[in-house]
């Protein structure tokens, strides 16, 4: 069947009857005798739209029927057989997929026209290629053949491949003027002048094909807004113009790498700091705690724990923001007893995830906001608030 959304792509309203109207889950599925919603078909998603006072976002065919999803959690069915109903098309959509649709016929026949292999150079006189087809309203015609009409089997058409098994009577050829013909289910334009332009992005290679990425139409002029918007926020994040931003953003990068590296000298050197001065105290503390804001990259608490030579001392050091996301590491390194006791504990505290065995355990955890509730286990576990040393950074 070709529906109406077929015969006239640009029909946005249309009066037709209920055929069937049966509850589905989450709400009802509802065949029509004719419909001017699009079913998702032919690489075209399908069309959103109204049927009365009723919302339509789903559209399927299902053999020589389109099949419109209602969502409703009512137990009355919004429609009996034979009411008459408008149906209206969500028509930007619609717009927006037809123009895509029919680019997407427009490209693929350049490219099978023009193109032995994919270049940047190639790319760029397939663009202008189609954008010239564009610019001189090239025609688009659809015709409807019977099944076994000898000029499906001409060399104007291609062949039948692909085409879904269920499908019944009449079949629809698009025919681009003096490019292509080619079978089609999907709504189209009527001259390519409406598809405005078209931008090609780039080009992904995989085994035995290419997948074009493309533009056509609003979305060309959409994307160059964006762009555009972005331009402005980088000249003031920059302080400079759209020529300079590549120049600014690679010495800003050389800029941060720089200070990474003189940051993590900096960390590796104060790990080495704080923990010989803890070596060198007379009485060592029964634990210790501190936490840093160095970043996942940091070897603050590698080094410390190489260079500290405390093995009765219950060493609590964390590394990750206490805002809130809260994410980062936590190690813990004493004795056994203490390690079993406490690593599990702290661990559901700061909502991790983690393990340990002997006298370490290492964890990933997502709420170090928690750490005071930590640091109080940790001296209440050692009885006396004063004996330990915690620090924070």
């Amino acid at each position: 069947m070709v529906f109406k959304c077929q015969e006239d792509s640009f029909l946005q309203e249309f009066k037709t009857k209920v055929v069937l109207c049966e509850k589905s889950k989450g709400g009802y599925n509802v065949v029509f005798e004719d419909t001017v919603l699009f079913p998702e078909g032919g690489g075209q998603p399908c069309d959103h739209g109204q049927v009365g006072d009723q919302v339509v976002k789903s559209v399927i065919r299902k053999g020589p029927q389109a099949v419109h999803f209602i969502e409703s959690n009512a137990e009355t069915a919004p429609f009996t057989a034979g009411d008459e109903v408008l149906q209206r098309v969500d028509w930007v959509r619609r717009f927006d997929h037809m123009t895509q649709h029919s680019g997407q016929h427009l490209i693929t026949a350049i490219f099978d026209r023009e193109l032995n292999d994919v270049t940047p150079e190639q790319l760029d006189t397939v663009e202008k290629i189609c954008n010239q087809l564009i610019a001189d309203c090239t025609p688009v015609r659809v015709k409807v053949y019977e099944a076994d009409d000898p000029a499906l089997k001409s060399n104007v058409t291609r062949a039948t491949r692909g085409l879904p098994d269920d499908v019944a009577g009449p079949l629809r050829v698009v025919t681009i003027e003096n490019v292509e013909s080619n079978m089609c289910c999907g709504t189209h334009v009527r001259n390519l002048g409406q598809l405005q332009a078209i931008k090609l992005l780039g080009v992904d290679k995989a085994k035995n094909k290419c997948l074009v990425h493309f533009l056509v139409g609003g979305r060309v002029l959409r994307k160059l807004t964006e762009c555009y918007s972005r331009e402005v926020q980088l000249n003031s994040l920059l302080n400079g113009g759209p020529a300079s931003h590549i120049d600014l953003v690679k010495k800003l990068q050389s800029t941060v790498r720089s200070t990474q590296r003189i940051t993590k000298k900096l960390s590796n050197e104060l790990a080495t700091v704080e923990a010989e001065r803890l070596n060198q105290l007379q009485e060592p503390p029964k634990y210790f705690v501190q936490h840093r804001c160095d970043g996942p990259d940091s070897d603050f608490i590698n080094i410390f724990l190489r260079t500290a030579k405390l093995p009765e001392c219950f060493v609590f050091l964390s590394n990750g923001e206490t805002d809130n996301t809260g994410k980062g590491q936590i190690v813990l390194q004493g004795k056994p007893e203490d390690i079993a006791e406490l690593g599990p504990k702290i661990c559901t505290i700061l909502e991790g995830k983690g393990n340990g065995k002997g006298t370490r355990f290492n964890a990933k955890v997502n709420k170090l906001k928690n750490l005071p509730l930590c640091e109080k286990l940790v001296s209440d576990h050692f009885s006396f608030v004063g004996n330990g040393v915690n620090v924070k950074k």
